[in-house]
């Protein structure tokens, strides 16, 4: 079936689809990821985009049960250079074709993704539409034009009851869930934690309730400054529990205590981005996922110190409070399928919780 991806800038791609024949539209964003595509495209941050593979190359190893972000994917659309069709892994139990066929996604391939992603990366991010060939290319140009930035991508991907996630009995960890990844859990169950997972717009009343040792605030899509909530939220939780952000929750950590986002013009998508530790000048390579980012000038005036730096545009990649209370990163430290470089700091947070708060302030 011809398909075609077309840019609300008026540029035109062809190829063939795979996966639905539906239409659908979305911000179309690109992922340098050589492996994990999986992942990716389960990941909960992804929910109202169209992702592009740089790696020429997606589905050779097919896709397996256990390495889901989230049950069921948010992503609107998946573009390829070229798909493999007879996937080749012992773990394999479907195609990447029967895996978007399955969660009623379009995908298109045999197009040229490094010139798709070049004009991404020379124009910023644009809304984009996959469709079947006999459009009015106009007519859906001006469409996109018309269109409304979403705004509601943390509700339809948070959990929509509180639950607990079983396997653990140490410390009490309360998850909020802005578009968790799996990983998170799977993380913070490997260190022992019992987990408690609650919805985006719970109330710092109901947080403290649960008498929590740690509050994780997870990654999740979006503009933080659309979910004024959870910021009032966050904000009502600083120095009353010990708190580690992701991400999205990095920014909304931020936007607590007075720093500001602002989007960046086509964002950290991949596997291979390097930042650095202020304190110490190691180089850690990251996964990333993220199309805004905190003002570095705006937490100047704030309590929080930055202690991580993107090695390649100077973003800003982790802060933290004077007194250790907490603490974030925009990066990925629970990456699937890696780099792993970063998980110790969900042991960091483990020390954290265990450590006596006059300890912290004393060794801040």
């Amino acid at each position: 079936m011809v398909r075609k991806v077309i840019l609300e800038d008026g540029y035109v791609f062809t190829g063939t689809g795979f996966g639905s024949d539906k239409e659908q539209s979305g911000e179309i964003v690109f992922n340098t990821g050589m492996t994990g595509y999986q992942e990716i495209m389960s990941d909960p941050s992804y929910a109202g985009q169209i992702i592009t593979f740089t790696y020429p190359l997606i589905g050779n190893y097919g896709v397996n049960r256990s390495d889901f972000e989230t049950l069921v994917p948010a992503v609107k659309g998946v573009v390829v250079k070229s798909r493999s069709p007879y996937p080749n892994h012992w773990k394999s139990e479907e195609s990447f074709d029967e895996l978007l066929t399955r969660f009623d996604i379009p995908g298109i391939e045999g197009i040229d993704t490094r010139e798709l992603t070049k004009r991404i990366r020379e124009k910023g991010t644009v809304r984009a539409i996959i469709c079947n060939g006999e459009v009015n290319e106009e007519d859906v140009i001006n469409r996109l034009k018309s269109e409304a930035p979403l705004t509601n991508q943390v509700e339809s991907v948070s959990t929509k009851n509180t639950y607990t996630v079983p396997g653990g009995g140490g410390p009490k960890v309360v998850l909020i869930d802005y578009g968790a990844k799996q990983n998170i859990m799977r993380e913070l169950l490997k260190r022992g934690c019992e987990v408690k997972v609650v919805p985006f717009n719970v109330s710092a009343e109901d947080v403290l309730a649960e008498n929590p040792d740690g509050v994780m605030l997870s990654n999740g899509p979006g503009d933080p400054r659309d979910v004024k909530e959870s910021v009032e939220t966050v904000k009502a939780l600083v120095g009353k529990t010990k708190i580690f952000g992701i991400c999205l929750g990095h920014q909304l950590l931020c936007l607590a205590l007075g720093a500001e986002a602002e989007k960046m013009k086509f964002g950290h998508r991949g596997s291979n981005h390097p930042v650095k530790h202020i304190p110490t000048g190691k180089v850690t390579m990251t996964a990333q996922n993220h199309g805004f980012a905190i003002k570095r000038e705006s937490l100047e005036n704030t309590s929080l110190i930055v202690t991580h730096v993107a090695v390649n545009d100077g973003s800003v990649e982790g802060v933290e409070l004077k007194d250790q209370s907490a603490f974030s990163v925009q990066y990925h430290p629970e990456a699937a399928p890696g780099p792993m470089d970063a998980n110790d700091l969900f042991d960091q947070f483990m020390n954290r919780i265990l450590q006596p708060a006059g300890e912290m302030t004393k060794n801040a």
